[in-house]
């Protein structure tokens, strides 16, 4: 979080974070994998409420309301300390999977979240890594059912 920023629960926070020097870390699909289901878990705990993400191959955009379990560095810590753990036993290496920070945003009206949440879902479109987000597999959104995102976004 940044320098004099404070977070509270029940607002709604767009993060970004990077892995260690770029690597593109998710290219493997056991790796996404890992930091998608420890967002979920983020969820399943009442930590967060995803309301959508969208993992690329060196970086994190996540959209949830921050529940009133923690504070804002810790839910994100929770996700990148838990993950990197678990990739660093899956690719059976000892190595920083995330940047140290992250970058956030605390959206501050409702009409604010859809725009945000099409930026983050166009993500995978804009860097060329696929011409349907339907045939990427590292999103979510509640309001964007797959295949139906393109057609949402335009």
């Amino acid at each position: 979080m940044r320098l004099g920023r404070y977070s509270n629960e029940n607002n709604i926070y767009f993060v970004t974070t990077n892995t260690h020097e770029r690597e593109p870390l998710f290219n493997d699909f056991g790796c996404a994998r890992i930091v998608i289901n420890n967002l979920k878990l983020s969820d399943e705990q009442k930590i967060t409420s995803t309301i959508g993400y969208t993992l690329m191959p060196d970086h994190l955009h996540w959209l949830f309301r921050l529940n009133d379990i923690t504070d804002l560095s810790r839910a994100v810590g929770y996700v990148k300390g838990r993950s990197a753990k678990q990739i660093n036993t899956h690719l059976k290496r000892n190595i920083n999977v995330w940047q140290p920070g992250f970058y956030d945003h605390c959206l501050r009206q409702d009409e604010e979240i859809k725009e945000v949440m099409r930026y983050i879902v166009a993500n995978p479109l804009r860097a060329k890594l696929v011409e349907d987000i339907g045939n990427y597999s590292h999103w979510d959104c509640m309001y964007l059912p797959v295949g139906t995102a393109s057609a949402a976004i335009d």
